[in-house]
């Protein structure tokens, strides 16, 4: 996937374009049903691109709500295989199960520049192997933020 990304990544693509097909790369490596990258800022989370059903209901939030605010809280992976058990948990989708946000870094490895974002319409649908995944993805696809 590295030399997939490192080819989108070095094109002369523009941003959102580059956004889309390693949203798609990442969509079909794993069969996920929506993935969305988003950017990370001071103060909002905004959709960058995504791959797969439709444009999510919340295109931008500010950087402490949802799941993908806990991301960047935290700085950590965030996985809830119940949504309706998580009080962060913003409706993308009426019928999402379950969601996964990996957090991606800034070059200082301390700052969240952006997120991925996966959700699933079944229950328990990510565990450690999407985390490994999907963690590895964005730091290949780190230079998306930090150009």
């Amino acid at each position: 996937m590295e030399k997939t990304f490192d080819i989108i990544l070095q094109s002369n693509q523009e941003r959102k374009q580059k956004a889309k097909l390693i949203a798609e790369k990442i969509r079909d490596a794993k069969g996920y049903s929506w993935i969305g990258l988003y950017d990370v800022t001071e103060k909002d989370i905004h959709l960058i691109s995504y791959a797969g059903r439709s444009e999510p209901t919340f295109t931008s939030f500010p950087n402490d709500k949802g799941l993908n605010g806990r991301a960047n809280l935290e700085k950590r992976t965030v996985i809830v295989n119940d949504i309706d058990r998580d009080e962060d948990y913003l409706l993308t989708f009426s019928d999402t199960q379950s969601e996964i946000v990996v957090p991606v870094f800034g070059t200082d490895g301390k700052t969240v520049k952006g997120t991925i974002d996966v959700e699933s319409e079944q229950a328990n649908a990510f565990g450690t192997e999407d985390a490994t995944f999907l963690e590895e993805c964005a730091t290949s696809i780190q230079s998306l933020w930090n150009n």
